[in-house]
């Protein structure tokens, strides 16, 4: 059967006014801030490689718990721990969004028809944070899992895993992804919570901030991929 655009915002809509849906939507706009805001500290995180191995390094201990030690280094149990976490959160996240994902392939074509017949920004951003959400439910596990599975993080250890075990691949398709969908995601956020009232100054900073965290995350994946070429196998961990 086919369903024209005007169908799928009735059904679409139909849906969220389910009892729970206001609950629903509670749950996923503070997943979303969170997870948004991990995201923000991630990146300059793993930014710090910029500034040398050395850097990278103590960021690593601090961020592990090195100072509560009694040798000074992290604890990648600390990584591992936070990575469930995350895990859980992102679960979480994904299940409460998947109510507003078109279910048949006839909704996305009554919607991307839908989109070329308007020219209302909202709306465009809400498509592309689908497509991007869409990707990430695919792609978000795979690098949550890895840190999970394989905790160890450090100069030399990240630079082996982006490069010798070709995870830049997976970085490369991540990044766009997260970015656009996580500053999209606190943007309709602070919207629809009334946080923000200025839409047009906070598409603005919003599309600088997209522009930023790309190029910041770019760097730094050059960085990785840079140090890990220079590297022999097998690899010694880096220590100062």
């Amino acid at each position: 059967m086919k369903v024209n655009s005007l169908q799928y915002q009735h059904t679409h809509y139909a849906a969220l006014g389910s009892p729970w849906s206001a609950k629903a939507d509670r749950i996923q706009s503070a997943t979303g801030i969170l997870l948004g805001c991990f995201l923000l500290a991630h990146l300059h995180f793993e930014s710090s490689i910029l500034f040398g191995k050395e850097t990278f390094y103590q960021v690593v201990q601090f961020l592990e718990g090195g100072m509560f030690s009694s040798d000074g280094h992290g604890m990648p149990i600390v990584t591992k721990v936070f990575s469930i976490f995350i895990m859980v959160v992102v679960m979480l996240h994904a299940a409460v969004a998947l109510r507003r994902f078109p279910a048949q392939l006839g909704q996305w074509r009554a919607l991307r028809n839908h989109m070329q017949g308007i020219k209302h920004k909202d709306s465009h951003a809400w498509f592309w944070q689908l497509v991007t959400g869409f990707i990430l439910f695919f792609l978000a596990p795979v690098h949550i899992f890895t840190m999970i599975t394989n905790p160890e993080i450090g100069p030399h250890l990240s630079a082996e895993r982006v490069y010798h075990a070709n995870a830049w691949l997976l970085y490369a398709l991540l990044l766009p992804a997260v970015v656009v969908h996580a500053m999209i995601g606190l943007y309709r956020v602070a919207v629809k919570w009334g946080l923000i009232r200025h839409r047009k100054g906070l598409r603005k900073a919003i599309k600088v901030l997209i522009i930023y965290l790309m190029t910041l995350g770019i760097l730094s994946l050059i960085s990785y991929i840079m140090i890990g070429r220079s590297l022999v196998l097998p690899i010694t961990p880096f220590v100062p």
